[in-house]
């Protein structure tokens, strides 16, 4: 999706990303992170509206974030807290903040909105130049699940009511690990799209990049509760620390 930038997705969705967007893991997440963080310097890359950020504020963590999306963070700033929360306008994959903190996190399958190998890789070097010695890196992501695909490519229902239908259309691309994602959402008002770039990441490959930027894996678990990451799993929450 050649059109598709780095602000593109707040652009599209900042309107309703807190009303259509919300996974359900919302105060599991903080609790973790809260605890991960342990009182240090927190940065949120992909800060968005703040669904995980003012939360942690408000439980004492000294959190910084950043997002490509003005949009987002004119949305963040317009929620209780969210006037006094430090943010910049900022691309994940090459951000430059000029400041060190102690922990940081990516989640929300968003790292995978880096759709370039070389993007992502970058993300992890620039993370690596922020944090302080020993300091820790917490990505959230779905597992992919190659399974769900005919030929390439899958179709969902998303949501049906009597007055309108979301459908899901996905073509995947097993050499790029590119997946292309049109949502199309069907009513009486009339059809809308909502496209969805990503490239997933094996947890392998994601150590590797891990790695490469100075960092090591210290805890994954298959889920926000600290579950047990199997073969299974459909998720994972990987912690990585600068060494």
């Amino acid at each position: 999706m050649k059109e598709f930038g780095p602000d593109t997705f707040g652009k599209l969705h900042a309107e309703t990303y807190d009303a259509l967007h919300n996974p359900g893991t919302t105060d599991d997440a903080v609790s973790l992170l809260a605890d991960l963080a342990g009182g240090g310097r927190t940065l949120e890359l992909a800060i968005g509206t703040g669904r995980v950020a003012l939360p942690l504020a408000e439980r004492g963590v000294d959190i910084t974030g950043f997002d490509a999306s003005p949009e987002m963070l004119e949305k963040l700033k317009q929620k209780p807290g969210g006037d006094r929360m430090p943010t910049v306008v900022a691309d994940m994959a090459s951000f430059d903040l000029g400041e060190r903190f102690d922990f940081a996190f990516l989640i929300f399958n968003t790292i995978y909105n880096l759709t370039r190998q070389e993007d992502q890789v970058s993300c992890f070097q620039h993370v690596a130049k922020h944090l302080n010695p020993r300091g820790k890196f917490v990505v959230e992501a779905f597992m992919p699940d190659r399974e769900t695909f005919e030929r390439h490519q899958a179709v969902r229902t998303k949501y049906v009511s009597f007055d309108r239908v979301w459908l899901e259309a996905v073509q995947h691309d097993p050499i790029t690990q590119n997946l292309s994602y049109q949502r199309i959402h069907i009513s009486g008002d009339g059809v809308s799209l909502s496209p969805l770039p990503m490239r997933y990441i094996w947890p392998s490959e994601m150590d590797l990049m891990a790695q490469i930027a100075g960092m090591k894996l210290i805890d994954r678990w298959g889920s926000w509760q600290r579950a047990p990451f199997t073969a299974d799993s459909d998720m994972h929450v990987s912690v990585y620390q600068l060494q």
